[in-house]
């Protein structure tokens, strides 16, 4: 479900397949998840506050590697019904903390809410307010079409945030393609030019930071006045005391 910066879901649109599947066929400290010959069916939560589950795949335990605390299993994928993995969607409300359930116990419970018609992904631009992504998460919505439209017709002043420790990075966009354009330059390098974000590595970056837009303008709004908005959080958020901002 989730644990921590763990999210399978954003790691399933990532196809951090391998990651999940660890998880998947994981022994706990305690007891053993499955038995050899069972029947494996996996499904993520979409949102933490939703009843809905996306299956992710369907195998089969061939062997007990008999490991706790670890993968305990070798499987093999059912083939035959990849074709449905990513597209269906239960319904299912979770009424255990037990994440590893025999199926009896469940399955008068379970409802097939949805079958999509192509592989899950739910990354619409969710409003200019709203958007809180991780680098990972950037690089995959900037080709969404929604995402692109948004980004390349305002202007405004965004934030990026170390989450390692809390320092803020407060910038600006208003040349072409507006705040689209500004932050495909972060994906290329990290650092988009910044004089003090040009000191951590890429990798760093990677991992660590998040976006985030703190206002827009139209594309007609003269950049001074967006400048004098970059400076206001800059000075609201001491973003050059305690941050990234050089100047």
């Amino acid at each position: 479900m989730f644990d921590g910066n763990w999210n399978p879901i954003e790691m399933f649109k990532n196809n951090e397949m391998d990651t999940i599947l660890r998880g998947h066929y994981w022994n706990y400290n305690k007891n053993k998840s499955y038995k050899e010959g069972q029947t494996t069916i996996g499904f993520i939560r979409i949102k933490s506050n939703e009843n809905l589950w996306l299956l992710f795949h369907i195998g089969k335990i061939t062997k007990d590697l008999n490991i706790q605390n670890g993968v305990g299993y070798e499987y093999e994928t059912l083939t035959e019904y990849e074709k449905y993995f990513g597209r269906i969607i239960v319904r299912f409300k979770n009424k255990s903390q037990n994440m590893v359930r025999k199926a009896e116990s469940v399955i008068d419970d379970c409802e097939i809410a949805q079958i999509l018609p192509d592989i899950f992904d739910n990354d619409l631009f969710p409003g200019y307010d709203k958007v809180n992504i991780t680098w990972s998460e950037l690089s995959r919505v900037i080709t969404k079409d929604t995402w692109k439209t948004a980004l390349r017709n305002q202007k405004g002043v965004y934030l990026i945030t170390d989450t390692t420790n809390g320092k803020m990075y407060v910038g600006s966009a208003y040349g072409d393609d507006m705040i689209l354009n500004r932050w495909k330059s972060y994906l290329k390098n990290g650092n988009g030019g910044n004089k003090e974000l040009k000191e951590l590595e890429f990798k760093y970056i990677k991992d660590n930071f998040r976006y985030s837009i703190l206002d827009i303008f139209k594309s007609t709004t003269d950049e001074k006045i967006i400048i004098e908005r970059e400076n206001w959080w800059k000075e609201t958020l001491l973003s050059r005391k305690f941050g990234y901002n050089a100047n």
